[in-house]
């Protein structure tokens, strides 16, 4: 239960921290800075250092391609029936194609299933999440924005990643027995991510402008939160996966919006009020939502 108090603590106190003049405006951006350059490398260093490689870490890197493109699918044909406009659909594309895999999806992988999760978290970030956004994601955008794209600066985003590198070096690193001292200082460093990402999450929470969106937003949550993680179930049941990666799959699939596709969209002024909101509302519904998801996982496969 700590965790869940952990989650509940950083949350609130960055809702109170966005009405306290000694936090500016670009907290979240700072917060985020860091968990991009201490946080998460050290997670990803530690995590996927020890993780048992096997056949089915593909399965956790598929699944974001396959609820992105199902996603476009789905979008794209509302716009076609005339029942949202170009911009919103690939708004809704952004944000419910794309998860929150890592600042959401960590801490709570890591209360559901135990730290023993969060290295096939990663995967599924890194060389999921991450690609889909920095490729078909930004290409979207780029489009949905000006009408063409740039292969130079998709080759910027995935260089000036950081955590991209981290996951090289760990893989490399993985023949090398790490030292006690330095398991240790990797875990303190990652055990930064739970509480930061949290407050910047809170700190962000703006559904003042919900007003008008309401249908939208609805089509987008549902797609993200229900029907995304009930889609990825029925595909990969058959598969017989092992019971760990199975349920970090499914979960990881219910996640709510990504931070940074919703930023993307908000840069590119693609829908930015929609992209907020889409981001503000999906992020404490998933609370509720993925433990939901998580207590019928348990039903069916046990603890």
């Amino acid at each position: 239960m700590s965790n869940l108090y952990l989650l509940i603590v950083c949350f609130v106190l960055g809702l109170v921290f966005k009405r306290i003049s000694a936090f500016p405006v670009n907290t979240p951006k700072v917060i985020s800075s860091f968990i991009m350059y201490v946080s998460l490398p050290a997670l990803v260093l530690y995590h996927v250092h020890e993780l048992k490689l096997s056949g089915e870490i593909v399965f956790l890197a598929l699944m974001p391609w396959i609820v992105f493109f199902i996603g476009f699918v789905v979008f794209y044909t509302l716009f076609k029936l005339k029942k949202l406009n170009y911009k919103i659909a690939i708004c809704l594309v952004l944000t419910a194609g794309l998860g929150n895999t890592s600042f959401v999806g960590f801490p709570l992988l890591e209360f559901y299933l135990g730290k023993e999760s969060l290295g096939y978290a990663i995967i599924a970030d890194q060389l999921g999440t991450f690609l889909v956004l920095s490729f078909p994601g930004i290409i979207l955008a780029t489009t949905a924005e000006e009408g063409k794209w740039s292969f130079s600066f998709l080759l910027k985003r995935v260089v000036g990643f950081v955590p991209i590198y981290a996951l090289v070096l760990a893989l490399l690193l993985r023949p090398i027995e790490y030292g006690e001292h330095l398991k240790i200082l990797l875990q303190r460093l990652g055990d930064t991510l739970t509480p930061l990402a949290l407050v910047s999450v809170g700190f962000l929470l703006d559904i003042k402008k919900i007003k008008g969106f309401e249908k939208i937003i609805f089509y987008g949550l549902f797609y993200k939160l229900v029907l995304s993680p009930f889609l990825l179930f029925l595909l990969f049941r058959p598969f017989g996966l092992s019971d760990l990666i199975f349920k970090t799959i499914i979960l990881e699939a219910g996640m709510a919006p990504m931070v940074t596709s919703s930023i993307v969209a908000i840069d590119k002024d693609i829908e930015p009020e929609l992209a907020a909101l889409m981001l503000g509302i999906g992020i404490p519904i998933s609370f509720f939502s993925t433990a939901i998801i998580s207590y019928l996982l348990n039903l069916n496969f046990g603890n």
